[in-house]
């Protein structure tokens, strides 16, 4: 069939992959709603949270690297079916059974994705710095765009908890027809069922690079652990907001204003931003932690925004970095690693958090986690300073086999 220009292949690819996020984060929202209907614990919230992320590991160190082998286009379209299949499952969710299984399937289709998605979009791009652009922004649009949203449709839309899987499945299947015709971008290589051993390696000339964006990447994926998964019972239970949209915007401050930051940054060098994106994390974190002690939720919201602000120079300077790291055939394995880390910074304190919140309740929670943040996000600031350019970058080819 007829292969779709590069330029709409890369536009249809990018908004993939806000839609695949968006997915990731509908679910946010409704936790609270989940919670009252099915009656379960905040360890049990976390726990819905965790077995997602463990599945998405899971994917990126097995199927990580496969587009590299397989293409680009069978790889994300697998991905897409899953997606769908998840979906499916929380549309029809009836207990806490239901939630752990739909969110294992779409830890696994996101896994796969996430993965493939950067790398095709590296491979498309007409220039390095656009898709370090993309690369950035796309998963903080998606993940701000899915909350608020889904918070808009809980609160004021009928049948809320299958409205929203509804269209997500709609937007699915037009991005599906869209990725069958993507043009091919690389060559097919021998190695596909060695490539499925579990593993996350990062090539040997790239790790000077990738090094370096090791802390502001756990600093920045661990707050969005943090907000993803506690955010709105935080906004409800220690402020009394039991608004479902605000619960969605809590999300959306931050991820929302990350994706505006990277925006604003994008004529700006990667490896200068690290620094100062640290610097705003762990300013905005504690600003956020001074209203959440004091009781203040105007205070806690300016500090969020400000933390936004870090959230979203972080991921410009770490996809930033990356996209100019990788040959195209270590693209899939390079952003299999890259992602594994961030998704490990991003579940694992917030499962800790989850036996917390339920042990101590969620304020001291709350506090103790936002406080591990900002140390982070000073370690980041120390580190980015020492960065120059990233040992190993090279020019990123913009074109590839044809079509």
């Amino acid at each position: 069939m007829p292969r779709l220009p590069r330029p709409v292949a890369f536009v249809a690819v990018a908004a993939t992959f806000v839609w695949f996020l968006a997915a990731s984060s509908a679910p946010s929202p409704l936790y609270v709603v989940y919670q009252q209907e099915f009656a379960f614990s905040a360890f049990t919230l976390t726990a819905i949270f965790a077995v997602y992320v463990l599945a998405l590991i899971a994917a990126l160190l097995t199927v990580g690297k496969l587009s590299d082998h397989l293409g680009r286009r069978p790889v994300l379209l697998g991905a897409i079916a899953l997606e769908i299949v998840s979906l499916l499952l929380f549309l029809g969710a009836d207990g806490v059974g239901w939630l752990l299984a739909a969110r294992v399937v779409q830890g696994v289709a996101t896994g796969t994705a996430t993965a493939a998605l950067p790398a095709t979009v590296v491979d498309l791009a007409e220039r390095p710095q656009r898709a370090g652009l993309v690369n950035g922004i796309a998963p903080l649009a998606g993940l701000g765009a899915g909350a608020l949203a889904c918070g808009v449709l809980v609160e004021y839309a009928p049948e809320p908890t299958r409205l929203v899987w509804l269209l997500l499945v709609a937007g699915l299947v037009v991005a599906a027809l869209a990725l069958t015709a993507l043009p091919d971008t690389i060559e097919r290589t021998p190695g596909v069922w060695a490539s499925l051993r579990p593993r996350a390696v990062v090539p040997a000339r790239l790790r000077g690079g990738f090094a370096a964006i090791v802390p502001i990447l756990a600093a920045s994926w661990a707050l969005g652990g943090l907000y993803l998964s506690l955010g709105p019972s935080v906004v409800a239970g220690l402020f009394g907001v039991r608004s479902h949209l605000v619960g969605g915007l809590v999300v959306t401050a931050l991820c929302g204003t990350g994706a505006l930051a990277a925006f604003a940054l994008r004529g700006r060098t990667p490896a200068r931003v690290v620094a100062p994106a640290g610097a705003l994390l762990a300013a905005g974190t504690l600003v956020t932690l001074a209203g959440t002690v004091a009781g203040l939720l105007l205070v806690a919201t300016a500090g969020t925004l400000v933390a936004g602000l870090g959230f979203g120079a972080a991921a410009y300077a770490s996809f930033g970095t990356l996209s100019a790291l990788a040959a195209p055939h270590e693209r899939g394995e390079l952003f299999a690693a890259t992602y594994t880390l961030a998704y490990l910074a991003f579940s694992v304190p917030a499962m800790i958090a989850g036996v917390a919140a339920t042990a101590v309740g969620l304020r001291p929670t709350a506090l103790a986690y936002g406080g591990v943040v900002a140390v982070l996000g000073i370690v980041a600031v120390v580190r980015g300073r020492r960065v120059a350019e990233p040992v190993g970058a090279r020019p990123v080819a913009t074109t590839s086999c044809p079509n």
